[in-house]
């Protein structure tokens, strides 16, 4: 039998089946936009996410009549939260984690709760993002639309509860709503009533891997899957990733190059000290039982070798595209071996933890008529690992160790690009046969419920294989060590200047 792994993004949706052993028998994607109902609104049309879900899963088992699927599990985003009627209909756009409603509903928390109780109840930083001050904002401002809703769901057990399942959530999406009690596993009575929320309009907690129902037989049908499909409830996409990639104990992380660079640790109980919550730091369930997460992450990640290549390496471009080759492999093949004379603060969007700026700017310093394009894409790449690194360190003096790390996504596929992190980290940096780690992580996840394994660490023993392990160069990362401190001060350092640019670039607009 075969066991489908669902992964539904903010941009697209991806299912997956795979094999027991955790080889990829068939897949699809499928892409949607997001909506912007008013300006600065960022919501998802949940109706289409639906449809483009449902066309990934018809085409993803096409592929299995030889080994059909036997279960399924979905993980999501985490911030994006919709209405739903009755008969489970969405009534408005999904508000995802980055539109800027909830502000005031945070401010409103903050002098009910405290931060620092907030922080102890739910393992995560007071901010805007998550679905409570959402839910709080529609309260407010659409109440018309509040009391219609007979349910608030995310996008997890909002795909899960079309496909058939009851209105279920794992323990795991349930840490990013800001209404979880991370210790207890439940819904966190005081701040339900701090935001006046009933816990029956939100889905049941539960375990990952937990049944919570079947695909009916008419849909199975128009999916082209076999009956008696089972559901099982899945997780949110970082600790999907994370049991996707094997990091399943204490100390490991997961190291994922996408359009944002995250590392996710593994804990084997909560941390939440001051010194967490003060660095942006969160603490939530992960989808293996009585293990936690923490993430520390930079909103530029990888997006930054593509901002070079569109801006500065249209010559590779054209290259890549005679010689039929890949034009990250040209740019990162310019890169020299040695570390380069440049410091990057790589915040070209906004930055990500310990700081959470919006109004942050990316920064490149020690440039000379010298510099040559191989030192200014690996100052790119070295910019994003030195702040990743930044976040290591920060978490280590919460109490908060790494030992290794697995990496997954585009980063991965590079050799020096791993060179590069393990150098910059000073740790062992694991690569894996894994192309879509959340998927995998969910494949595993619905096998733990439909019994194909006995727990998420057999899932993991028969799926999930190391490549390889990069070590660090001892010369090489000698010399990112001793740009450490001058890295760490470099964005206080900066940031009046920064702040004194972006009041000067407004007043000029404004007398425009």
């Amino acid at each position: 039998m075969s066991l489908l792994g669902i992964d539904v993004g903010t941009t697209g949706c991806k299912a997956i089946a795979f094999n027991e052993k955790g080889q990829p028998l068939s897949q699809a994607y499928r892409e949607y936009p997001l909506c912007h109902p008013q300006p600065g609104f960022m919501e998802l049309d949940a109706s289409l996410v639906w449809e483009k879900t449902q066309e990934a899963i018809r085409e993803a088992a096409s592929g299995t009549a030889s080994d059909p699927i036997r279960a399924l599990a979905v993980s999501s985003l985490g911030e994006g939260v919709l209405g739903v009627s009755k008969q489970g209909q969405p009534l408005a756009g999904a508000i995802l984690g980055f539109d800027p409603r909830g502000q005031e509903q945070v401010e409103r928390l903050r002098c009910r709760l405290g931060e620092e109780r907030i922080m102890s109840l739910t393992g995560m930083p007071l901010a805007s993002g998550y679905t409570l001050p959402k839910l709080m904002w529609w309260k407010d401002h659409e109440p018309r639309f509040f009391e219609q809703a007979e349910r608030f769901l995310c996008f997890q057990d909002f795909v899960a509860y079309k496909l058939g399942a009851e209105p279920a959530m794992d323990l795991s999406l349930a840490g990013r709503t800001l209404a979880l009690d991370v210790t207890r596993g439940d819904w966190c009575n005081e701040m339900l009533e701090a935001a006046g929320l009933q816990r029956e309009r939100l889905s049941r907690p539960v375990t990952s891997g937990t049944l919570i129902g079947e695909v009916p037989q008419g849909l199975a049908r128009e999916l082209g899957l076999p009956c008696g499909v089972l559901i099982a409830a899945g997780g949110h996409d970082q600790p999907a990733g994370c049991l996707g990639c094997g990091a399943v104990q204490s100390g490991m992380a997961m190291d994922a190059t996408g359009t944002v660079e995250c590392i996710a640790v593994v804990l084997d109980q909560p941390v939440l000290s001051e010194s967490m919550r003060k660095n942006s730091f969160c603490c939530y369930r992960h989808v293996v039982p009585n293990r936690f997460l923490t993430l520390a992450f930079n909103w530029t990640g990888g997006s930054i070798l593509k901002w070079f290549r569109d801006i500065l390496g249209t010559e590779e471009l054209r290259m890549a595209k005679e010689q039929g080759q890949d034009v990250y492999d040209l740019l990162l093949a310019l890169m020299p071996a040695e570390p380069t004379s440049l410091m990057l603060l790589p915040y070209f969007g906004m930055s990500g933890t310990p700081h959470f700026d919006a109004e942050s700017r990316g920064i490149w310093m020690g440039l000379t008529l010298e510099t040559n394009k191989g030192e200014l894409v690996k100052s790119l790449l070295e910019g994003v690992s030195m702040e990743m690194r930044f976040n290591l360190d920060l978490l280590e003096k919460a109490g908060v160790f790494v030992s290794s790390l697995r990496a997954i996504g585009g980063g991965a596929k590079s050799k020096a690009w791993l060179q590069l992190k393990a150098d910059v980290f000073d740790r062992p940096v694991q690569s894996l046969d894994v192309s879509e780690a959340a998927c995998l992580g969910m494949s595993i996840m619905a096998g733990v419920g439909a019994g194909v394994y006995m727990d998420p660490m057999e899932g993991v023993q028969a799926s999930i294989r190391c490549t390889g392990e990069t070590l660090p160069n001892p010369a090489n990362a000698s010399i990112y060590s001793q740009r450490r401190k001058a890295y760490s001060e470099l964005y206080q350092t900066t940031r009046p200047l920064i702040q004194a640019l972006n009041e000067s670039t407004s007043a000029e607009g404004r007398t425009e």
